[in-house]
């Protein structure tokens, strides 16, 4: 009992539901090893009587929590409504915060009698709000007790798409153009987007996570696992659109003349060849290149620029360089560099920062250099009339031995991984091998690591797409060397979670998806439709199922969301209507039942979902026609008010691989393949725009207009 109850002082659920009629108890083991991280000693039970009378007394002593929520507009919070009468308020406000100019000071008065009629919280006479922003609380009570928290000011509501809009979904890498260097770049991006804006009325294209991977020989592919996802990887550059390209001399010229022909060979390979993408080869040379460029003086004014970008930065960008400098090195592994250089605010990693400047600020140049062809693309798309624009991605965790988790240790839970519980779909739980945020220490910080993190990730985003958003309400934490089934549920402060997430949107004006496919808590959704976060929802998954599980009719769908057949983690529509997705996880010997119940049971789905279309009249082609079905589906999206609706780009040339294939390592190239036609011939950009299945397809998107004729030279399809 003692065990329960301070874990759930700590935030620790000592049991979890993987079915509504289902209750399963976390393992005492866990629950210990769980509170061990969050620095709560737990191992024998006088530690846990310990412990447990620490907390409550310090629970009981708290005047405020370290940090405190308010929504602009809305009534106060419990713990602000709660201090002593007489208590005096004084808050700080954030430097630069609009509407801020001098202290904020407001005295608590005795609450009035409630009216008669009074049905909902009123905001207290003695409250002054303060402009948006996050700000220094401090209360002093006239029994001379006090606190200094951090106070939360948050609109209600993130920015709304200003108009329904359709856009795209690509992983970058995989949709090379060209020019590319064997990879997808962000000049690729930008092409796209203008292209989109001004050709088919798209308002958005949503790209895989661009932060920086640990490198490595060979380098996780894996965007969802990076090193750091503060900031970008330079590996996305188009390194002919650096300035400082066109000005290097010989015999540099001729060295980037030679790289660019082996970079030809690589996009040769992979388009014409049969190669798979090679991240490590194109950062071979890209590397090369920018060791080259980097000889290039800066003019006054990009010195000026980049100076601006340092000051920017700060102390994060700092370290995150001194870690790549580090890794060069030691290698990536930081847990296994000499001992002082384990601790970034060391006196060996202070000299570090000296012995290695010149890299330190090579790699503090790359981050500069990315970040400019980043507003570059956003740039192209809101030029281009796209309304929202590129729509930047937040994975979920880092890389355990990652820039961020090195720079940031105390924020990081030790010896813990984050996952997915057993379920319907996976008896065996999942871990997904990423470090935790400690939610006690981003509360004791203002939430400073995760307010940052979101303000780089917005500077150049029209819309942020959060990777399993429901872990800004709880994880499921994996202590190291136990299964994934041996897990246990670590809530979340999500008001404050949420209240950053919204302030920080409002600031870039950005619009917010959050990724909530599969088992979500119960309340979730709706949280996140209030503070208007769209959720995704994917045609496959929505279904009645308050009924017999039929597909959900076109205008039951929710409005706040964005509509996509597909995503980078399931089949293409076209490998989906043809059951080719079943075939394969067959051959790679996946599938729990026999090829034969698969086939049949995915065949009776398909069926009832063209049953569905042909009944919608959304198939006017009728059945056997699988680029038709395809139209079809993206018919339907449109029937349904989502805000949002994205056309996954490889189904607009017929490609049947998927990106990922969730459950495999070696057995599949995931995150290594090129877009490819129907015929499985790996495509560049300029054939993708120039295809007539893709101006078929899109002509849906565009209120049925008829497709604009294809360029001389297109590839039929």
């Amino acid at each position: 009992m003692g065990l329960s109850r301070l874990a759930a002082l700590h935030g620790v659920a000592t049991s979890f539901s993987p079915s509504a009629d289902v209750t399963v108890s976390v393992p005492d083991d866990t629950v210990t090893a769980v509170l061990a991280a969050l620095g709560v000693d737990a191992a024998t039970p006088a530690e846990v009587r310990r412990s447990l009378a620490a907390a409550e007394s310090a629970a009981a002593s708290r005047l405020l929590p370290p940090t405190v929520v308010t929504w602009s507009g809305e009534p106060l919070p419990a713990a602000l409504t709660a201090l002593p009468p007489g208590a005096l308020l004084t808050v700080d406000p954030e430097p630069g915060a609009t509407g801020a100019r001098s202290p904020l000071r407001m005295r608590v008065l005795p609450a009035p009698a409630p009216a008669p009629d009074a049905s909902t919280p009123r905001t207290p006479s003695w409250w002054t709000e303060p402009p948006l922003g996050v700000h220094r609380l401090t209360v002093r009570t006239p029994d001379h007790r006090h606190a200094t928290v951090t106070l939360v000011v948050a609109p209600d509501r993130v920015p709304q798409p200003p108009a329904r809009t359709h856009g795209f979904l690509v992983q970058l890498y995989s949709m090379l153009s060209a020019r590319s260097w064997g990879m997808g770049d962000l000049s690729d991006l930008a092409d796209l987007a203008a292209w989109a804006g001004r050709t088919l009325g798209s308002g958005f294209v949503q790209v895989n996570p661009l932060h920086a991977a640990v490198p490595g020989s060979p380098t996780d592919p894996s965007p969802y696992r990076p090193s750091s996802r503060r900031f970008p990887d330079p590996v996305h550059l188009h390194i002919e659109s650096i300035p400082e390209y066109g000005h290097v001399s010989e015999p540099g010229r001729a060295a980037l003349d030679d790289l660019r022909q082996e970079a030809a060979a690589l996009r040769e390979a992979v388009l014409n060849k049969g190669a798979l993408i090679d991240r490590d080869a194109v950062w071979a040379l890209k590397r090369q290149a920018l060791e080259i460029v980097h000889e290039v003086p800066l003019t006054p004014g990009r010195r000026a620029a980049y100076c601006d970008f340092l000051a920017g930065q700060g102390q994060a960008l700092e370290d995150h360089a001194l870690w790549c400098a580090l890794a060069e090195v030691h290698g990536p592994r930081w847990r296994t560099w000499p001992e002082g250089l384990r601790d970034p605010r060391s006196p060996q990693s202070a000299r570090a920062r000296t012995e290695l400047l010149d890299r330190v600020d090579f790699h503090c140049r790359l981050a500069w250099l990315t970040d400019t062809q980043l507003a570059a693309a956003q740039s192209a798309a809101r030029d281009s009339g796209m309304a929202v624009g590129i729509v930047h991605d937040l994975a979920v965790g880092v890389h355990p031995d990652g820039a961020d988790t090195w720079a940031q240790q105390d924020a990081f839970a030790q010896g813990m991984s984050v996952g997915a519980p057993p379920d319907a779909f996976n008896a065996h739980g999942q871990d997904w091998g990423l470090p935790p945020w400690r939610p006690d220490a981003l509360a004791a910080s203002g939430y400073a690591p995760y307010r940052h993190l979101l303000r780089g990730l917005l500077a150049h985003a029209g819309a942020l797409r959060i990777d399993h958003v429901m872990g800004l309400f709880r994880l499921w934490w994996v202590p190291e060397g136990l299964p994934p089934t041996e897990g246990a549920y670590v809530g979340q402060d999500a008001e404050a979670m949420l209240a950053v997430l919204v302030l920080e949107a409002h600031r870039a004006g950005a619009v917010v998806i959050g990724e909530d496919l599969g088992t979500v808590e119960p309340g979730v959704r709706e949280a996140l439709a209030r503070r208007g976060v769209l959720g995704t929802s994917v045609l496959w998954f929505e279904r009645d199922w308050n009924g017999r599980g039929r597909p959900l009719a076109p205008e039951k769908w929710r409005e706040g969301c964005v509509a996509t057949a597909t995503t980078h983690d399931l089949p293409s529509t076209a490998a989906r209507l043809t059951g080719e997705h079943v075939t394969l996880r067959h051959r790679l010997g996946l599938l729990a039942r026999s090829l034969e119940q698969e086939l049949a049971e995915d065949a009776a789905d398909t069926a009832e979902w063209l049953a569905c279309l042909a009944r919608l009249r959304l198939l006017p082609e009728g059945e056997g026609d699988e680029e038709a079905a395809v139209r079809a589906v993206h018919r339907f999206l449109l029937r349904t008010p989502a805000r949002m609706a994205g056309v996954w780009l490889p189904d607009t040339v017929g490609d049947r691989r998927p990106q990922n294939l969730p459950g495999t390592w070696d057995q599949y190239p995931n995150w290594r393949l090129p877009i490819a036609d129907a015929d499985g011939h790996p495509v560049t950009l300029e054939e993708i725009t120039a295809s007539p299945r893709l101006h078929r397809l899109m002509a849906v998107m565009t209120d049925g207009q008829e497709p604009p004729t294809a360029p001389p030279g297109a590839r039929p399809s």
